[in-house]
């Protein structure tokens, strides 16, 4: 946990950077992506941090302090709910942005993401107000409350942080295939008498494919790493009322344990997924150690 705190830190840090660097800031999938690193920032250095100090150190603060916590559960929830979902709204924004039709298109733009990215904060600090109410401390563990409340919990995590997520950039990542290859179909070659303006076209094309690059891959990366969590939640609300050895409760710890610590392991691959995935990143990245560090 310690090695995906640090990594995870420095490629938050730098992907919010690049991205807010002119190559990028007016693109609203960008936006998209420099919110989402800004949630995963907040993650690592408070529910990772938490979680590395408790099973690593023997520091339980949140099972100790039941304001904190409360307090560490509803900013995790909020700052990977957004994390999440702003990469849903960056797969949604390309489906925009490839359509051939043109009021489709105005909604790409960094007025709309702004306005979204704003109201995504907002949504989701009103939606975990529930975790101020039902989560305790028992038996020295910090967690929501038993009985139904536990079921309905367990049921709507899987479908907010897996189900439905996993459906959404699916089902807007083949629209957008779809955009991109009927466009593909009907693209007319630019004449001589156009040819500045046809690089400045193509100039932007390849962001906009690098863009979809990162975003494909990013999707890759949230489906393998965050579905094994909400998949052990059901499996623990089913299984709640069922007495179990002290080996089959510990086994479950490690369990839980894993698959919170492989959603961590996903958000700190984003920065590298990005390095790889796009030229222009990489080019903003080298820019950036050049005038900044290496002061050249």
């Amino acid at each position: 946990m310690a090695l995906i705190w640090l990594m995870g830190n420095i490629g938050a840090i730098l992907t919010c950077i690049v991205f807010y660097q002119p190559a990028f800031c007016k693109s609203p999938c960008a936006m998209y992506f420099l919110a989402s690193s800004f949630a995963q920032f907040f993650t690592y250095n408070f529910a990772l941090f938490i979680r590395m100090l408790q099973y690593g150190y023997n520091v339980n603060i949140a099972n100790n302090l039941l304001w904190f916590c409360k307090l560490r559960y509803y900013l995790f929830y909020i700052c990977t709910a957004n994390s999440r979902y702003n990469i849903i709204m960056a797969s949604i924004d390309r489906y925009f942005a490839s359509s051939r039709n043109a009021r489709r298109r105005q909604w790409s733009s960094s007025k709309v993401a702004y306005r979204i990215i704003i109201s995504m904060v907002i949504f989701w600090c009103i939606i975990y107000i529930q975790v101020f109410i039902f989560y305790r401390i028992e038996d020295q563990v910090c967690r929501y409350q038993n009985g139904a409340y536990a079921t309905y919990f367990s049921i709507y995590i899987s479908i907010d942080s897996g189900l439905l997520p996993i459906l959404l950039m699916l089902i807007f990542g083949l629209l957008t295939v779809r955009n991109i290859h009927e466009t593909k179909r009907r693209v007319v070659p630019a004449t001589e008498r156009n040819n500045d303006r046809s690089c400045e076209n193509n100039k932007l094309s390849r962001k906009d494919a690098q863009l979809y690059k990162m975003l494909a891959n990013q999707i890759i990366i949230f489906v393998i790493f965050n579905f094994p969590n909400p998949c052990f939640l059901l499996y623990q609300s089913s299984t709640m009322y069922i007495v179990k050895s002290t080996l089959h409760a510990t086994i479950e710890v490690f369990v839980s344990n894993m698959t919170y610590v492989l959603i961590y392991l996903g958000f700190s691959l984003t920065f590298i997924n990005f390095a790889l995935s796009s030229e222009i990143f990489r080019r903003e990245l080298r820019r950036l150690v050049r005038t900044n560090i290496l002061r050249r």
